[in-house]
């Protein structure tokens, strides 16, 4: 079986989101100003819950690309569906991916029966 490129994309998407999300609230922390410092540790840990699950939807995309599980494509889409819930307002950043996966879900399930 092939691996699916769509979940190859959503990875990608996924692990920039991810890096750019990390770094821009980490980077506040360290910031000169002690009120500023303080209001970037409140906003980041309003949005830590989604940054968790959007790191686990993160690892379950690569595990089932790299080892073409299609339990893990859904369970990446459930994570990031999750991970919209918790922070709607970052929603148009996940949602690509989260379609994604589903749509990969659902095809590696065509592409096995095709298979056996």
């Amino acid at each position: 079986m092939k691996r699916s490129k769509l979940l190859l994309i959503s990875g990608i998407l996924s692990t920039a989101y991810l890096i750019y999300i990390l770094n821009y609230f980490i980077g506040g922390i360290f910031s000169s100003d002690g009120i500023e410092s303080i209001s970037a540790g409140i906003a980041s840990a309003l949005v830590t819950p989604h940054m968790l699950l959007v790191g686990l939807g993160v690892l379950f995309n690569w595990i089932g690309w790299a080892m073409k599980l299609r339990w893990a494509a859904l369970v990446s889409g459930i994570l990031y569906a999750v991970s919209i819930l918790l922070m709607f307002i970052y929603a148009p950043f996940v949602i690509v991916q989260m379609i994604l996966c589903f749509i990969a879900f659902s095809r590696m399930k065509k592409v096995l029966s095709t298979q056996n």
